[in-house]
């Protein structure tokens, strides 16, 4: 079933479960100095939850965690970088050390950027750090916490981000890690389901949010830069621009998102639906999930598609 958000917003979450009590318990968010991920850890301390934020970009980090503890929050701010295993193994064992446990876990860190190179003009190092962030960053957050949460055997939820185009036609990497934790998120739910386990999931897929993701290129490690240093052509300037104009006139506000994202954490009427703000049927335009699925049967003409916007 699908229960539709109202309109003006542009987020869309998959869900598969639900937990009730918050207070006290324990929240892990990365990517989240800044965007919905920082909105995410804002709105889970102010329901009492203890929350470890993790984020790559130290300075922000530290800006955040100072923000929310001047809010007399339970916070804990640790700096890491997703694609790393080590990394979040390190994460998940200050959580513990800290907090002594964990119950939701949000996979939320990701990266856009290669707006205007062809899929086969984009570098092996393009791939790299792009899958290492968007979707190793997932994989590493489920295969460190969730043997964590399941050994607790306590009502929890893991998030993981997607995208709207993680639904919907894309022609860059972006696009192709966005399906990718999209399937991974429902296998996720279904080995959960079968092992009748007290934790649930669900993939965020936001459409366009106000946040900075068009200049997440600046925390691009320089081993997996093409040319380090080198400035982004006029082209990639210029998209960056257009996307930032548009996030900031109709995106959706990063604290918007959080709220979906929250409610349907908690609200058990929400399983097994998808809440978006965007129509579901046939007579949208050509990002309507219908016009994707028309693509998929062979209905529509696929060609001379412009991308969607990076969330």
């Amino acid at each position: 079933m699908y229960h539709r958000q109202p309109a003006g917003g542009s987020s869309a979450l998959i869900r598969f479960g639900a937990m009730q009590e918050f207070e006290g318990k324990v929240a892990v968010v990365t990517g989240a100095a800044s965007g919905i991920g920082l909105a995410m850890a804002s709105r889970f301390a102010s329901e009492g939850m203890r929350v470890v934020l993790a984020d790559v970009e130290a300075p922000a980090l530290d800006a955040a965690v100072t923000r929310l503890r001047q809010q007399e929050h339970e916070v804990l701010g640790v700096v890491t970088d997703v694609s790393s295993e080590s990394a979040v193994e390190a994460l998940a064992q200050q959580t513990l050390d800290a907090y002594g446990g964990v119950h939701i876990l949000c996979n939320n860190a990701g990266v856009g950027g290669g707006f205007t190179t062809a899929i086969w003009e984009s570098s092996l190092k393009d791939w790299q750090w792009t899958m290492g962030v968007n979707l190793w960053g997932v994989v590493h957050g489920v295969h460190t916490f969730l043997p964590i949460m399941l050994e607790q055997d306590e009502p929890g939820h893991i998030v993981n981000t997607a995208s709207s185009a993680g639904l919907m036609p894309g022609n860059r990497i972006y696009g192709v890690t966005k399906h990718a934790v999209v399937a991974l998120t429902e296998a996720l739910w279904d080995g959960l389901i079968q092992r009748e386990s007290k934790l649930r999931c669900s993939v965020l897929c936001p459409g366009v949010i106000n946040t900075q993701i068009m200049f997440s290129a600046r925390n691009r490690p320089e081993e997996l830069q093409d040319v380090p240093g080198a400035p982004a052509s006029d082209a990639e300037l210029d998209r960056r621009a257009r996307i930032k104009h548009l996030a900031e006139t109709s995106g959706m506000s990063p604290e918007d998102a959080a709220n979906i994202v929250f409610n349907a954490i908690r609200d058990e009427r929400a399983r097994e639906r998808l809440i978006c703000s965007f129509e579901l049927d046939r007579t949208e335009p050509e990002w309507s999930l219908g016009f994707r699925f028309d693509i998929v049967l062979g209905g529509r003409d696929a060609t001379a598609l412009e991308e969607p916007h990076d969330d």
